[in-house]
């Protein structure tokens, strides 16, 4: 969706493909770019969508190359919020156990929502549980 008005397209389609997070680097740098989003939100956005997509990728599509992992843009009002999409079953977004607890200190994974939550603006799950809207004042 590139107009003369954005010529950023605001969407991206990934394939669930641990390799897409490159392309998302790449679209997250050019969004940045055109709307002048300094080098610190940056990083934090790079690192909350990064996490969105990879959690996409791993448990929404379950690695499954052929599902796709969609991300839209939309920047309203200071406000630039990003979904990401994955065509999974969806999670019980309500029952999230918190990593910073000593039993979950240990644990390889289960950090992603807790850094998207600390380093965004706002976070919101849509129901089944396979979409999330990443927000960011700008």
């Amino acid at each position: 969706m590139i107009s003369a008005l954005n010529p950023v397209e605001n969407k991206l389609c990934l394939l669930s493909n641990p390799k897409s997070l490159l392309s998302l680097e790449s679209w997250v740098n050019a969004l940045c770019e055109y709307h002048s989003i300094g080098v610190e939100i940056y990083g934090n956005i790079l690192i909350a969508l990064s996490e969105a997509v990879n959690n996409a990728i791993i448990h929404g599509n379950k690695n499954i190359v052929d599902k796709e992992a969609l991300v839209i843009a939309s920047f309203t009002d200071g406000l630039l919020t990003f979904t990401v999409t994955d065509q999974g079953a969806g999670f019980n977004f309500l029952d999230l156990p918190d990593p910073t607890l000593p039993e979950n200190i240990e644990k390889p994974q289960g950090r992603g929502i807790f850094l998207m939550n600390h380093l965004s603006d706002g976070v919101v799950f849509q129901e089944p549980g396979n979409a999330v809207e990443i927000s960011f004042k700008i």
